[in-house]
């Protein structure tokens, strides 16, 4: 009993080998356009209220709780302590 028992116990490890990962998304694909808008770096936030854009935007502010779901045609701006445009990505 004990050869079929330990089969037993190492078979979901044996079946989750075969088991292919997610693809990851790539951070440098620029579907949102966000290579356009690194000019934006280091520029108060404020600058984003009179700017109009095609696709999703999403501000996030220093501390603040997003989702992790990845969208690469949404735009983030992601801003610091101070409210100064930190990074601008696609996401």
């Amino acid at each position: 009993m004990k050869p079929l028992s330990a089969f037993l116990l190492s078979a979901p490890l044996l079946l989750a080998a075969c088991v292919e990962p997610l693809p990851t998304p790539t951070p440098t694909s620029d579907a949102c356009g966000a290579s356009e808008l690194q000019y934006l770096v280091g520029q108060p936030g404020v600058v984003l209220d009179g700017m109009r854009f095609s696709q999703d935007v999403r501000v996030i502010q220093y501390g603040m709780a997003v989702t992790m779901d990845y969208r690469a045609d949404r735009l983030n701006f992601w801003l610091d302590r101070r409210d100064v445009i930190e990074r601008v990505v696609c996401g």
